[in-house]
């Protein structure tokens, strides 16, 4: 392993939120599939289950070394950052697996992704990426790092996944047949703030991107993107604050709209929703709520880095592309 502590992208890498990044190929029945912890401890029970929802897919999951394992003293942590960052690496550096999917989510992205080889892992190639919540960090990075587009999407022992018919198609779809949902929504979605708006998306956790800015992995800004945010356990006030970091620091600025998805265990709805037209609906771009991703079901799996067009009137986002190639 070794670190990378500057900020400066690979040469030809975009690093941008404008700039469509690199599709990787979509999988076919029998492909082989790495299942990594780069956050917290992960319940054995649900991730079998899991597993067996990827192999009634038709695929091959293997399971990377320190999944199962707990930090010796950090007990939020699926053991210790290098063991997570290890099991990472090695999982996208070996050339019979074409995709990583995250266990779960928790804490603990930022501790080790100074830890990881990126020149390593771009000279892998791309690989379809998957997680959600604080993967978000992730999701950031491998952006960044590798212009590589990635999929905020649900982890193989999230309750969610285990148990939601609609979350699994959907992750499903997008990986065997992802010209099949190019239009993502819920029936319920709709307009906080009217409008179209055309853009590459980006985004995840909200409280993720607010503790990645000024960090090696976070990008400067949204500026011209379609950003994906939603978040769970944070009450309107910290939404606010969270919002208000974004905004004060210039990181909106540009922005060409926004896609909100689930605000599970944050507090009752109406008490968000005032929370984010307060925050969002002073930039200018249309804002569309509900869109059904994140912490809540069905959570949609949605695809970043990619061009797309945001309709708050008809409560969808249009994919100009296929998630995956």
């Amino acid at each position: 392993m070794t670190t990378t502590p500057n900020a400066t992208s690979a040469p030809g890498t975009p690093s941008a939120s404008a700039a469509p990044l690199i599709r990787p190929a979509r999988l076919r029945p029998g492909a082989r599939v790495a299942v990594v912890a780069p956050s917290g401890p992960v319940p054995q029970e649900r991730l079998e289950a899991g597993l067996d929802i990827l192999r009634g897919w038709d695929l091959d999951p293997v399971v990377a070394p320190h999944v199962l394992e707990r930090h010796p003293w950090l007990g939020y942590l699926a053991g210790r950052d290098e063991d997570r960052a290890r099991d990472l690496q090695e999982a996208w550096c070996d050339p019979s697996v074409e995709a990583v999917l995250c266990a779960r989510g928790g804490y603990g992205v930022q501790r080790m992704a100074d830890l990881l080889d990126w020149t390593a892992m771009r000279a892998a190639g791309p690989k379809v990426f998957v997680g959600y919540s604080d993967i978000t960090a992730l999701h950031e990075a491998f952006a960044r790092r590798m212009g590589l587009a990635t999929l905020h999407g649900p982890m193989v022992a999230a309750m969610t996944f285990l148990k939601d018919a609609r979350t699994q198609e959907s992750l499903r779809a997008t990986l065997f047949e992802p010209e099949s949902v190019r239009t993502l929504g819920l029936e319920t979605a709709g307009a906080l703030v009217p409008g179209r708006a055309r853009g590459v998306t980006l985004g995840g956790c909200v409280s993720l991107l607010a503790a990645d800015v000024g960090t090696p992995y976070g990008r400067p800004s949204a500026a011209g993107g379609l950003l994906l945010i939603e978040d769970v356990g944070e009450e309107p006030y910290r939404l606010d604050r969270i919002l208000t970091q974004l905004v004060r620091s210039g990181w909106l600025d540009g922005v060409a709209g926004i896609a909100l998805g689930s605000w599970a265990e944050c507090g009752p709805y109406d008490a968000v929703r005032s929370v984010l037209l307060d925050r969002l609906g002073g930039l200018g771009v249309p804002v569309v709520e509900e869109l059904g991703f994140g912490h809540g079901e069905p959570a949609l799996t949605m695809p970043l880095g990619v061009p797309a067009v945001l309709d708050a009137e008809s409560g969808t986002l249009t994919l100009e592309v296929p998630a995956l190639s």
